[in-house]
């Protein structure tokens, strides 16, 4: 399941990207920012919603924690093979900074809670909030600054994020089946791969791609999959027999 789950994230959801970008009709850096965001690994999110969804929590868990460990290498390979026509990608660059933004502080907070465990747990009662409001001060920047271009593509980006998305789910699941997981299994696989880790992307997109538009995708693609994942989620949880 892991290494499913693994080869359908770098593989489908950067390859759905570009196609979806190519089918309405975006281009530049709008385009290189939906190929973006399916070539981060899943996102955190989708452990919660695992959970409301009565799947399997510590695959999903695992899941994230794995591709997480080798997107330093597979992210900045994706962007440089399907993104390159659109704009120049630094894949160093690219590497170095996932692993000073992303690693480092996993590493930090394993270290923290191995060897700090009171203050681990001290932390742990606020910083989710802290983490919610920096989320959303990101969504606000990045629209702001990419307005011009949100109001011309708008629509079709949302139109794209949401195909995307729900390829994600699509091929997730039914691969997972394909290969004879069950369906609670499945259906983490189906999550782990739909849902994308937004804040890497936007964090990318600025700090490598110098590219506030780049950053549109991950702020249309990530509040929908938490949308759609939720509904996804009930749905399924009231259809378990």
């Amino acid at each position: 399941a892991i290494l499913l789950g693994m080869a359908l994230q770098f593989s489908v959801m950067p390859l759905s990207g570009l196609v979806f970008a190519s089918l309405f009709g975006l281009t530049g850096a709008v385009a290189t920012g939906l190929v973006l965001i399916g070539s981060v690994p899943g996102g955190t999110a989708s452990n919660v919603i695992a959970l409301l969804a009565r799947g399997n929590v510590p695959l999903s868990v695992t899941m994230t924690a794995c591709s997480t460990l080798v997107s330093p290498l597979l992210t900045p390979l994706a962007m440089k093979t399907l993104a390159g026509t659109y704009v120049p990608i630094d894949a160093w660059a690219m590497m170095r900074s996932i692993l000073v933004m992303i690693i480092a502080p996993l590493a930090v907070g394993l270290a923290v809670h191995h060897w700090l465990p009171a203050l681990a747990k001290r932390l742990a009662r606020w910083l989710p909030l802290v983490a919610m409001g920096g989320i959303c001060m990101v969504i606000g920047i990045t629209v702001a600054a990419s307005r011009e271009d949100l109001l011309s593509v708008g629509i079709a980006l949302l139109a794209a994020s949401v195909c995307h998305n729900a390829t994600g789910y699509l091929t997730g699941f039914w691969a997972a089946r394909i290969v004879g997981l069950n369906r609670t299994d499945s259906r983490t696989v189906a999550l782990e791969v739909g849902i994308q880790n937004g804040g890497m992307a936007t964090g990318l997109a600025f700090g490598v791609l110098n590219s506030p538009a780049a950053a549109l995708a991950s702020a249309v693609f990530g509040p929908w999959s938490a949308i759609s994942s939720s509904v996804l989620a009930s749905f399924w949880r009231r259809t378990e027999k």
